[in-house]
C-alpha cells in the first residue's frame, strides 16, 4: 500500500474504519470477515438488508479501481460477479458474493484451461462509443518506460526477452482485430465457482484490446507455482493448443501475446515493488521456445 500510494495510502488506511462505517450505513450492510491475502484494496464479506451475501470492496480511488467499476457495470453479471452498488468518489463497490467460491486453480490444468476459455468468451463485450478504459497499446508503453529507466538498455531484464516483447507488441498491435472490453487480468485466482453460473470472474481491470490479448494472463499463471513446473514448455504448449482450438484462434498469435505480456508483467513488478518479476520471465522463456518452434 505505502509503496504504491505513499502518503495518500497512509491517510486512506487511517480513515478506513470511518469509510467502512459510511458504506454500511449507505448500503445497509453487515460486515463479516475480510478475505485473506489483501494487498491494495480492502475486501470483506458482508450481508445486505435482505440477508443476501455480498462483498464490499474499497480502495484508494484511482483510475484502475474506477475502470473496474465501469467494466462491471457493462458486464452486468455476464461472465463475472454482478455489481450491486458503487461510488466512484468513495472508491467503493458492493458485489455479488460468489459461492462456493473455489478458485479455478484447484482444478486439473487442462480442465481449468477449458473453463477459462469459456469465461473469456463471455467477457468479451462491445465497447461503448465513449469510454475511459485504457488500451492495450497504452499498457504496452511500459516497455518504453523500461528502456527509459535503464538509459536505453534493459537493466536486469534479459535483452532477448525485452526485444522479443517489443517486436511482438508492435506486430500484434498493428494487425489487431477490432477491440472489445477485456477483463485484463483473467487468471486462475480471478475465476471462482458460483451458483448462478458454474464459473464466474472477479476483479476485472477493464481494458480495450483485441480478444486474444486476454489469453496472456492465463498462460503465465498460476503464479508463482507455474514457474517451477517440471515440464513447463510442454504444459504451456498444451494450454495454447486448448485455447487455440476452443477460441478458433491463431496459435502463433496466442503465444505472441503471452510472451509480450509476461515480459510486461515482470516490468510492472519492478515498477510497483522494485524487483524483477522472475516467475513471469521464466514463463516468457518457455513461451519464446514454443514461438520459435512454430515460426
Amino acid at each position: 500500500m505505502y509503496a504504491l500510494y505513499g502518503g495518500e495510502g497512509r491517510t486512506w488506511l487511517e480513515r478506513l474504519p470511518a469509510l467502512l462505517e459510511m458504506c454500511c450505513r449507505r448500503w445497509s450492510l453487515t460486515l463479516n470477515t475480510p478475505f485473506e491475502g489483501l494487498s491494495y484494496n480492502y475486501v470483506v464479506k458482508a450481508w445486505n438488508a435482505d440477508g443476501f451475501p455480498v462483498v464490499l470492496k474499497v480502495g484508494v480511488p484511482n483510475h484502475e479501481l474506477l475502470t473496474e467499476i465501469d467494466a462491471l457495470r457493462l458486464y452486468d453479471g455476464r461472465g463475472c460477479a454482478r455489481l450491486l452498488a458503487a461510488d466512484h468518489e468513495l472508491g467503493a463497490m458492493v458485489l455479488e458474493r460468489l459461492r462456493p467460491g473455489a478458485m479455478l486453480v484447484t482444478l486439473p490444468d487442462e480442465q481449468a484451461t477449458r473453463i477459462a476459455a469459456e469465461v473469456m468468451e463471455q467477457l468479451w463485450h462491445k465497447l461503448p462509443a465513449q469510454h475511459s478504459f485504457p488500451t492495450v497499446a497504452t499498457w504496452s508503453k511500459g516497455m518504453e518506460r523500461l528502456r527509459s529507466t535503464f538509459g536505453g538498455g534493459t537493466g536486469p531484464f534479459p535483452r532477448r526477452l525485452v526485444e522479443a516483447a517489443e517486436r511482438l507488441f508492435a506486430e500484434l498491435l498493428s494487425s489487431a482485430q477490432e477491440p472489445v472490453l477485456l477483463h485484463g487480468d483473467l487468471h486462475h485466482y480471478n475465476i471462482l465457482s458460483a451458483e448462478r453460473h458454474p464459473w464466474l470472474a472477479i476483479d476485472p481491470k477493464g481494458v480495450s484490446g483485441e480478444p486474444l490479448y486476454e489469453t496472456g494472463a492465463l498462460l503465465r499463471n498460476p503464479m508463482p507455482q507455474v514457474a517451477v513446473w517440471p515440464d513447463l514448455r510442454k504444459s504451456l504448449a498444451r494450454r495454447v493448443d486448448i485455447l487455440a482450438e476452443y477460441l478458433q484462434a491463431d496459435r502463433t498469435r496466442v503465444v505472441g501475446w503471452a510472451i509480450a505480456q509476461a515480459v510486461l508483467s515482470s516490468w510492472w513488478s519492478y515498477e510497483d515493488e522494485g524487483k524483477v518479476g522472475e516467475e513471469a520471465l521464466i514463463v516468457a522463456w518457455a513461451l519464446l521456445k514454443i514461438h520459435e518452434g512454430s515460426s
